[in-house]
């Protein structure tokens, strides 16, 4: 089990990718906090997770925590090094693209206000828990930093806006930076570009779109279909296990060819 006894810290990790790759990492002997801003999904993720944990060992425990808030992200990290004696593994899952009312926003129809949140959604959890998880990870001189950027930010989305491009471009920089800032440090920071991906808050919008709509995706798809949740997390997990410890400053584009 390559999670056996180490501590993961997942945003957004009662949803969507996150969730899906707390379920293997707990699967496979992990003690995983789920964070996440929605009690709901909290209630009904943690249970589950519990029952995907088995024999393995791994335990969860579910947090309540604005992941854009830096005193919430301040206690949570403290919360959970004291508790656990460290993290081992952070996996920034927050970011997305629908917080604004039109994700395909041409940057002419993006009003300044939904440039800025959409930056700051999609960059702002990023660094606040990467910057709070450092010192701890610095302690044991090891850990691994996974990050969540887009097709888009390498300008190959279709469906997306510039915001959303410009601040995924910002992850892909961003990890690349850091991974020269911590390599000393023994702590790896890689990140995935995932292509649409039908999770729970993006199936409606998928729903939405045209059966012509979703034929020319699947069509430019070399692998000819959309990408499941669980696609990305495989990704995440190869990228936080000692599969790859000589992996660092990496994006993976998880997009079956795109």
């Amino acid at each position: 089990m390559r999670f056996k006894n180490k501590v993961a810290l997942i945003t957004a990790g009662a949803n969507g990718i996150g969730r899906a790759t707390a379920k293997i990492m707990v699967g496979e002997g992990a003690a995983v906090i789920v964070a996440d801003n929605n009690q709901g999904h909290l209630d009904e993720a943690v249970p589950s997770l519990k029952e995907a944990a088995g024999k393995s060992g791994g335990k969860v425990q579910g947090e309540l925590v604005d992941a854009l808030d830096p005193q919430q992200v301040e206690k949570l990290i403290a919360k959970a090094a004291h508790d656990h004696g460290g993290i081992d593994i952070l996996v920034n899952a927050v970011g997305g693209s629908t917080v604004i009312a039109n994700p395909q926003a041409t940057t002419e129809q993006l009003s300044f206000a939904d440039w800025q949140k959409l930056i700051a959604f999609n960059l702002d959890a990023t660094f606040l828990c990467t910057h709070t998880v450092i010192p701890v990870m610095k302690k044991k001189r090891s850990g691994k930093i996974v990050n969540l950027a887009s097709i888009a930010g390498r300008g190959l989305s279709f469906n997306s806006s510039s915001a959303y491009a410009a601040a995924k471009g910002g992850i892909i920089a961003f990890t690349r930076k850091l991974a020269f800032e911590l390599g000393p440090d023994g702590i790896n920071v890689n990140a995935i570009a995932p292509s649409i991906t039908l999770t729970e808050r993006i199936r409606p919008h998928w729903d939405k779109r045209s059966q012509s709509s979703q034929a020319e995706e699947i069509e430019r798809t070399p692998l000819r279909r959309v990408a499941e949740a669980a696609d990305q997390a495989n990704v995440i997990c190869f990228l936080a296990s000692s599969d790859a410890d000589f992996v660092t400053g990496l994006t993976i584009d998880v997009t079956g060819g795109v």
